[in-house]
């Protein structure tokens, strides 16, 4: 259903309150007004509603779900829109076109010799999405270089020279590491497998999970072989067999296509501050298909939302114009954040000053992450500028006695798009299916060895089962900081002015939250 493009007027400049600079402050504006104004009550209302929309494609999809093209998506694009216009935002809904991957029966995975086994759909195996369809049972052969135990950064299957000598109709076994899940896919494809079978690395990475069930994805189009991921037992146990001189046969069975599919992106402006020095406040507002995605990112949209609502009601004038941006598609491959940019003109790309992203603030197994955008801790920077973003999270967490680690950009949420095109970003996260280590429990609490969000892309990411609200009331508040400290400096981001169509930093090949590497 098409959506409508609304426009409204704008708000009221009567009683504004002024906002200024204080020297009791970690940084430049005092923003104690508008983060008591942000209350984790109301946050958690938006976070109610979104499962309300869920559950309204239960006769649809048979479960709740806000993935792209239900009808609880639709109903939260007209919630965060109406609730914007109400506020007085000049809101946009942008809508776009895109392939949406979709199974249309279960798929399989079985060893059937030397012995027989049966593996369990998401405990032990998942497709990729844009796989093939097809239905292959064949001889497993691994392709080198597998280590076990993996140190990290296997490059089994990355190169087209890994497949010389490769039986052609047999089956690759691959490790996970260093390159797309797409090229490994493509390069088994170009040698004549007949299917693929990618296993996670088992390696210790403390911010992702090497060990579990791979739940990847090989981005559009749609590939002609059946690709999966497994976890890193059964691909031990498979290579491991091998190994030992055994001829292993499994079977691959996937049944998939590509619908296409709209979606939409929710735009509001703040009708006051400079067009030339817009700040991009961002979170996707889409769920995985398996679940109504209230941690992932019910959260993020919510806060961003209740944030834009109490910056109006305050009768913020900003200085730079601030741009509350609620994306559709994330999920399939920041499609949403990639359209808007692609689609905007040369000369507002340039306005752009920065992007911040607030995608999953409220995971149960919490730990209080900022983005590292100088690189100092991760080796990967984001463009010129966003280390100060990076500065302004950590200076307004040490003003209230938080820690904070750092996270690498990785590519896995809406900021890509903005870095690729050489824009500061930064950003706050909770984590998702990494698992907590002793040493992030002793000072975050909860349990070690567990994931940050055990409902990570699952049924259960409900609301209020999987929501931690001390930690998504401290974000909360940290978002209303940043972007109001943003939206009222008169410095200039250091690299603001060079933003342009072409990449400043590489980096990685992650495009959405599902794992493309």
């Amino acid at each position: 259903m098409k959506r409508r493009i609304s426009v409204v007027a704008a708000l009221a400049v009567a009683t504004a309150v002024a906002f200024v600079p204080s020297a009791t402050t970690a940084v430049g504006t005092d923003s104690s007004q508008l983060r008591a104004a942000v209350t984790v009550a109301n946050v958690n209302t938006h976070l109610a509603n979104f499962q309300q929309f869920g559950q309204a494609s239960i006769p649809e999809f048979g479960h709740a779900t806000r993935v792209d093209g239900s009808l609880g998506y639709t109903q939260s694009v007209y919630y965060v829109a109406s609730q914007l216009r109400a506020a007085g935002y000049l809101v946009t809904v942008q809508d776009f076109i895109f392939d949406r991957f979709e199974e249309t029966a279960p798929p399989i995975f079985q060893r059937t010799t030397p012995t027989t086994r049966t593996y369990v759909q998401d405990d032990d195996f998942a497709t990729m999405d844009y796989s093939g369809s097809g239905d292959v049972t064949a001889r497993l052969v691994p392709i080198g270089p597998i280590v076990i135990p993996s140190p990290g950064g296997s490059e089994s299957g990355c190169a087209a020279s890994d497949f010389n000598g490769f039986p052609a109709g047999t089956i690759a076994l691959i490790q996970r590491g260093t390159c797309p899940f797409r090229q490994k896919a493509a390069n088994a494809q170009a040698a004549g497998a007949a299917a693929v079978v990618i296993f996670n690395e088992g390696n210790v990475d403390p911010e992702d999970d090497r060990i579990g069930t791979v739940f990847g994805t090989l981005d559009p189009p749609q590939m002609t072989l059946p690709v999966i991921g497994t976890s890193f037992a059964v691909g031990q146990e498979l290579y491991n067999l091998i190994q030992s001189g055994a001829t292993v046969n499994v079977r691959v069975a996937v049944a998939a296509h590509v619908v296409r599919s709209e979606s939409s992106n929710v735009l509001a402006d703040t009708p006051t501050g400079r067009a030339d020095r817009t700040v991009v406040v961002g979170a996707h507002l889409d769920s995985v298909d398996a679940g109504p995605g209230v941690n992932d990112n019910g959260s993020g949209t919510a806060a961003i939302l209740e944030v834009a609502k109490q910056m109006a009601a305050l009768r913020v004038q900003p200085t730079n114009r601030v741009r509350f941006a609620f994306w559709g598609a994330e999920e399939f491959g920041l499609l949403g954040a990639e359209h808007y940019l692609a689609n905007l003109p040369k000369a507002e790309l340039k306005n752009l000053m920065l992007n911040l992203n607030f995608d999953m603030v409220g995971s149960p197994n919490y730990v209080r992450f900022v983005y590292d955008g100088d690189g100092s801790a991760t080796g990967t920077k984001g463009p010129s500028g966003s280390g100060n973003i990076e500065r302004v999270f950590l200076d307004y967490f040490a003003s209230q006695g938080l820690a904070t680690e750092p996270t690498a950009f990785d590519g896995r949420s809406d900021y890509g798009p903005f870095i690729d095109r050489g824009i500061p970003a930064g950003g706050l996260f909770t984590g998702a299916e990494g698992i907590k280590s002793a040493a992030e429990a002793a000072v975050y609490g909860g349990t070690a060895g567990v994931a940050y969000d055990p409902c990570y892309h699952e049924a259960c990411d409900t609301y209020p089962a999987n929501v931690n609200s001390t930690v998504l009331d401290q974000m909360a508040d940290a978002i209303a900081d940043a972007t109001l400290q943003f939206a009222m400096t008169t410095s200039s981001t250091s690299g603001t002015g060079k933003s342009s169509s072409s990449a400043q930093q590489s980096v990685g090949e992650f495009k959405g939250s599902l794992l493309r590497k």
